[in-house]
């Protein structure tokens, strides 16, 4: 690992508010909050039905935010949960898991440091119904 490589804490404290932030906006369905950490380029990308892959643009994807019953609304039980993060330079990997019921979410989060800030620029998550 070369010293660019080597993440500072600065870098971790600023992926850790970012997780912060998006477990917040999570558990309130709030597209606006999400708005902040997604960069407008993003993409969110999951599993359909079969074999298939589903790529939304992120504003596509805040519109159907909107749309849902928050957890919070719904008396959720948060499970907030800081999988792992790695760091090489500018760009980042969050792995989270975290309770929307019905259902469980994993998310890997791809961010890069633009204009001095973590922004998300892909996710890719996977959801199973919880028993």
């Amino acid at each position: 690992m070369t010293p660019q490589d080597t993440p500072s804490t600065g870098n971790i404290d600023g992926l850790v508010a970012l997780a912060k932030t998006y477990f917040d906006a999570a558990y309130a369905m709030d597209a606006d909050t999400f708005a902040t950490i997604f960069d407008p380029a993003a993409l969110v990308t999951r599993r359909g039905d079969g074999n298939s892959v589903v790529v939304t643009p992120v504003a596509a994807w805040l519109d159907v935010v909107r749309s849902l019953t928050s957890p919070q609304d719904a008396g959720g039980v948060r499970a907030d949960q800081i999988i792992s993060i790695a760091v090489t330079r500018d760009m980042a990997l969050l792995k989270l898991r975290l309770r929307i019921p019905p259902r469980e979410v994993t998310d890997l989060l791809s961010c890069f440091c633009l204009n001095g800030r973590w922004q998300i620029v892909q996710k890719v998550f996977a959801a199973e119904t919880l028993a």
